[in-house]
């Protein structure tokens, strides 16, 4: 049995309200790359590492996700990215905080994982290690979408918290002015009974310059060990507060996949980390559980496709 799942990012209050004019455009591009990489990995093609890099990849190629090109723009008006991945049969992770050129973070992690040494690389020494490794490289400026800059300038304009306009389409918006998260990422079981996860993010609209959250931090954005693949998505500062990913594996050991993944939001919580998570484990178990008004998800399992938004997942 193979699993891929995804997620494009968590947010809002209340109840669903359905969809806005732009979620046609991201539940495509989910369901596309799940039914493309499921089936490859599902014909041994792929390994859980590289199926998790080119789903977040294809995430990051989708303006509308807030990861690679369309990111959102941090206090001065620029965009930095962050991605991590993790492989769990030996717990190898690479890790890349800050990037501005490189189209693919999440690859350019990927390549420190392969690597070895080090694990984590910020600035512009994470790009420059992109380009030695053949990784593509972009002006700044191809990252930012009208979108992007619209939420910026009123951020700026209205002196709004960071990340209070991340939800917003400019189309129509699913939660006002609350925060949102579109950090995206994906877990993945193979053929062979291994996991691995990845996640990559722009971070929030307004953020300060250097600011690092939960992306980029092994053990809480991102977790892969021998049985289970944890991403998550939510404020980042709670999850890095709470180690919320391995904590997803310490209590999986003990409580279950559905039981742990209930529990990690309980923990986070307290601390204004609302958000959520998605796992998969080497007996094929998945879940998917968000704690907002909405998360962004999909999953290809048996030969089957399934995405979703609000409450429920549809077969795609």
């Amino acid at each position: 049995m193979v699993v891929l799942a995804v997620h494009g990012g968590a947010g809002g209050d209340g109840p669903w309200r359905g969809m806005t004019d732009a979620d046609p455009q991201r539940i495509a591009c989910m369901a596309a790359l799940l039914e493309e990489l499921g089936e490859r990995l599902n014909n041994g093609d792929l390994d859980a590492l590289e199926a998790v890099t080119l789903a977040v990849e294809a995430m990051e190629n989708e303006p509308l996700f807030n990861a690679g090109r369309g990111s959102v723009l941090d206090e001065n008006g620029n965009v930095g990215m962050d991605a991590s991945i993790m492989r769990g049969v030996d717990k190898a992770a690479g890790s890349v905080i800050g990037l501005t050129t490189t189209r693919h973070p999440v690859r350019a992690a990927q390549h420190l994982l392969l690597q070895g040494w080090p694990v984590m690389l910020a600035g512009p020494s994470g790009d420059d290690f992109g380009k030695r490794h053949h990784v593509e490289q972009m002006e700044p400026s191809w990252f930012e979408t009208e979108l992007r800059k619209a939420q910026w300038e009123k951020w700026k304009a209205q002196r709004l918290r960071p990340g209070a306009t991340d939800e917003e389409d400019a189309l129509l918006d699913h939660d006002g002015e609350q925060d949102g998260w579109g950090t995206v990422g994906a877990v993945a079981l193979d053929a062979r009974g291994q996991v691995a996860a990845a996640t990559s993010t722009g971070g929030m609209t307004g953020k300060p310059v250097g600011r690092v959250g939960d992306t980029a931090i092994i053990g809480a954005g991102t977790w892969a060990d021998q049985t289970i693949a944890v991403s998550c998505t939510g404020v980042g500062e709670a999850f890095i507060r709470t180690v919320a990913a391995h904590s997803m594996a310490v209590h999986h050991r003990t409580e279950g996949l559905e039981k742990a993944a209930l529990k990690v939001l309980e923990e986070v919580g307290p601390l204004g980390g609302r958000g959520g998570l998605i796992a998969v484990n080497t007996d094929g178990e998945v879940v998917m559980p968000f704690q907002t008004m909405l998360m962004y998800r999909g999953v290809y399992a048996d030969g089957t496709c399934q995405v979703g938004i609000g409450p429920d997942l549809i077969q795609s």
